[in-house]
């Protein structure tokens, strides 16, 4: 099978899509389009908008068309929609009328019945390098959006999609995988990944924000644990890690603590993701992880670094 994926990103966080991107599909695309044969949900990425599972495809329309009608008819209703490039790629000019046009004569092609309004299923065209691509079309629901409303935030926290990403950098084939965010804070990266069904615990050693952490879950209706210890009391192994490292006024941490740090994640996990706005390679390499892959997230003149040990 053959997925074509359409991403957006914003300029800032470009870098940040890439290295996701190659976390996932194990490569990155020099367009917002990328092919793999693996099947990953949309929803899981902030950046990828839609997908199409591909089934025909043909140089011209016409040709598509008579593709699509050898298709066994679909088992309920159907709509079809033309899927644009995003708006900073130019190369898609197609107009509104056309692409209306496109989608009338392919969907009369297809056996079984259209529903414009209440369809069970979408199919998906799209003109990609010439030829004319069709196939079962799913959305993003951009998921993370609704966890921005949460009820409880701190001004340094990540944004949820950046803590949605890191999530996928850390583990992107989550299936019986252990995640731990030893650091959760507020459990912004717990609600994430605890949403994309990923099984993580978190742990903060203030006690004070904990309480916090908890009622952002189950305030999403999740269901999860945070509980307050430190890192260097972790038992156990976990197939990933991820950590915000502390840099507010409020828990300054030197080197040494860093080391620390990072020595007890080697502990527990061979994949580790820091999030970090200081220089710490040497800390990683003192510690004994190796920088696998890496990116920079910018927001204003604030620069985060976002790390991949292993």
């Amino acid at each position: 099978m053959r997925y074509i994926y359409n991403y957006a990103w914003d300029k800032n966080e470009r870098s940040l899509c890439k290295m996701e991107m190659r976390a996932l599909f194990g490569k990155e695309s020099n367009s917002s389009i990328l092919e793999s044969p693996l099947k990953v949900d949309p929803s899981r990425s902030p950046f990828i908008r839609e997908r199409i599972e591909v089934l025909c495809e043909g140089e011209t329309l016409n040709g598509l068309a008579g593709k699509v009608r050898e298709l066994p008819a679909p088992e309920s209703a159907f709509k079809v929609i033309y899927v644009k490039d995003p708006i900073f790629i130019k190369e898609d000019r197609t107009g509104f009328e056309e692409r209306r046009k496109a989608e009338r004569e392919i969907g009369m092609n297809i056996k079984g019945k259209a529903d414009l309004h209440h369809p069970k299923i979408l199919y998906g065209i799209k003109n990609m390098n010439g030829r004319w691509i069709f196939g079962k079309y799913v959305k993003n629901e951009a998921i993370w959006l609704k966890h921005q409303q949460k009820p409880n935030s701190y001004s340094t926290a990540l944004s949820t999609r950046v803590a949605r990403a890191v999530v996928n950098i850390a583990a992107p084939d989550p299936a019986e995988k252990k995640v731990i965010d030893p650091c959760c804070g507020i459990g912004t990266v717990l609600v994430e990944a605890l949403s994309m069904g990923i099984d993580i615990v978190g742990s903060d050693i203030n006690p004070l924000i904990i309480p916090g952490a908890k009622e952002n879950i189950k305030h999403f209706n999740l269901q999860g644990q945070a509980e307050v210890r430190d890192i260097r009391c972790v038992k156990g192994s976990y197939d990933a890690a991820i950590i915000d490292l502390p840099y507010n006024l409020c828990s300054v941490i030197t080197p040494s603590e860093q080391l620390e740090m990072l020595q007890s994640a080697r502990r527990f996990t061979k994949r580790l993701v820091i999030v970090t706005v200081e220089d710490v390679d040497s800390v990683i390499e003192q510690a004994g992880f190796r920088i696998s892959d890496r990116c920079v997230v910018t927001k204003g003149n604030f620069r985060r670094e976002v790390i991949l040990c292993v």
